[in-house]
């Protein structure tokens, strides 16, 4: 069972950056589609983005496209959220969370939180105006 833990969480300033890390604990990392999820006061958890096993498919939010950037380093079991041009709405507790594939070779990026069995504690991400 991988574990994940998520770091690099903060305040920032409205227009700044942050990335975000999720590392991973299971040495099979590159077997699992990682994605970001966060969820603010109040609100539903919503989808960020995914990335599939080996980083050749991602997919975004369209609240994020061209602002957030994610990416793998299977080396590393890792996985980062680049967040740029933040936004007060973009705060929220941030969650990474770890599926397999549903078929044995099938790249996964899937927007459904329900679809992903493992997730990490969440790190706080607050923007200020």
């Amino acid at each position: 069972q991988v574990q994940l833990i998520e770091s690099g969480g903060g305040l920032v300033q409205a227009g700044g950056s942050l990335r975000l890390s999720c590392a991973a604990s299971d040495g099979t990392f590159s077997r699992y589609g990682i994605a970001w999820f966060r969820q603010a006061p109040g609100k539903e958890r919503e989808f960020v983005t995914a990335i599939s096993q080996s980083g050749e498919r991602t997919l975004y939010a369209d609240s994020v496209k061209g602002r957030f950037t994610m990416s793998r380093d299977n080396a590393k079991n890792t996985v980062y959220l680049q967040m740029n041009s933040l936004k007060p709405e973009d705060t929220a507790v941030y969650y990474c969370a770890a599926r397999l594939p549903g078929l044995p070779g099938l790249q996964v990026v899937s927007t459904i939180p329900t679809g992903y069995p493992y997730w990490g504690q969440g790190t706080q991400v607050t923007v200020s105006s």
